[in-house]
């Protein structure tokens, strides 16, 4: 054990020394001409798609759907305990009952009264009074059938249908939940039409919106599937953290059929050499990957400090794309695993 031990220490001293006595070798962000294309990553959603919520309050008494079920529109997905909505539906009933008693005793009231003001028994103002009685029973009659009416709906508000055609995308809710008016208990999506959705960089908004050609590129296993979107739309607005702009791009129905939302995919807008712009790049091999995070060892004074990044597309010879992270004049390391030793110094540039 002590000679492993002992070898060991002289490992890590060696590994120092190496780290120290060899400078890492960099090199500089550059700018180069984006002639060509902008390849952008996006995603696939649902032009059609619908966040179902109750509109009533209740215990969940059935919810007859999961995700993955394919649904028709008025199909009920879901019934909420309506032994309430039930009880102001009979009081409903029974006071439309009493307005219509009233209304035919009214009614009974103001010919008698006519009769007699004829045969000069009653004044006329008799008789104005039981008209007026009368009318006040006809529009207790009609507010009796409007509460009727807000009755049913309510009632019918415990029975939650699908708005559409389509499939349920996520679930919110399971029988035995307490359902609130607003809260969604559900998703459901038509599978067609889909359209792509793309994260425009602020700096690339005005290339894109001069893009002569634009095409949503599907990795299908095999070979790079290539459709032409049928319009572009940029959405007016910027994402104020990360200075994006959504692009939605509507897709043909009979290129789409085997695409579904949230699937990954590339857009590719094509511009002239006038449309052109710059673009930073930094060599392929300078590039760190630890799970989900992109990121360089960027040089600062006489040791590297590791920055996140975030890629585009592969420039070639240039090496990658980086959208955002770095600037013009950065230096990286080109060797990563050397840059994270203690004791890492940059090469002279």
């Amino acid at each position: 054990m002590a000679r492993a031990a002992a070898i060991g220490l002289f490992s890590t001293a060696m590994t120092l020394a190496w780290g120290q006595s060899s400078p890492v070798p960099t090199a500089p962000v550059q700018n180069s001409a984006a002639a060509g294309s902008y390849v952008l990553d996006g995603v696939i959603q649902a032009v059609k798609q619908s966040t179902v919520a109750a509109q009533a309050s209740g215990r969940i008494v059935s919810f007859t759907v999961k995700a993955g079920d394919k649904v028709r529109a008025g199909q009920v997905l879901a019934t909420i305990d309506d032994r309430e909505a039930q009880v102001g539906a009979q009081r409903a009933q029974a006071q439309i009952s009493q307005a219509d008693a009233e209304l035919a005793n009214a009614k009974a009231q103001m010919d008698r009264t006519r009769d007699l003001q004829n045969q000069g028994f009653v004044s006329k103002a008799a008789l104005d009074n039981a008209g007026a009685q009368f009318k006040s029973a006809q529009a207790q009659r009609e507010q009796a059938g409007a509460s009727a009416k807000q009755s049913a709906l309510a009632q019918g508000y415990t029975r939650v249908t699908a708005p559409l055609d389509g499939w349920v995308l996520q679930t919110f809710a399971q029988a035995g939940d307490l359902a609130m008016p607003g809260a969604p208990l559900l998703v459901v999506y038509a599978p067609q039409p889909l359209r792509a959705v793309v994260q425009v960089p602020a700096s690339r908004t005005q290339a894109v919106r001069n893009a002569k050609q634009t095409s949503v590129l599907i990795d299908n296993g095999t070979a790079a599937q290539s459709i032409t979107p049928l319009n572009r739309l940029e959405v007016p607005s910027s994402d104020p953290v990360s200075q994006t702009t959504e692009w939605r791009m509507d897709l043909p129905a009979k290129d789409t059929a085997a695409l579904l939302p949230g699937q990954q995919i590339r857009v590719n807008f094509a511009v002239d050499g006038a449309s052109a712009s710059q673009r930073l790049t930094v060599p392929a091999s300078a590039i760190v990957r630890r799970g989900e995070l992109q990121a360089v060892y960027v040089a600062a004074g006489n040791t590297f400090a590791l920055r996140a990044v975030r890629l585009g597309a592969h420039a070639g010879p240039s090496g990658v794309e980086v959208l955002s992270g770095l600037r013009a004049g950065d230096v990286v390391a080109t060797d990563p695993i050397r840059a994270a030793q203690a004791g890492a110094t940059p090469a002279a540039k």
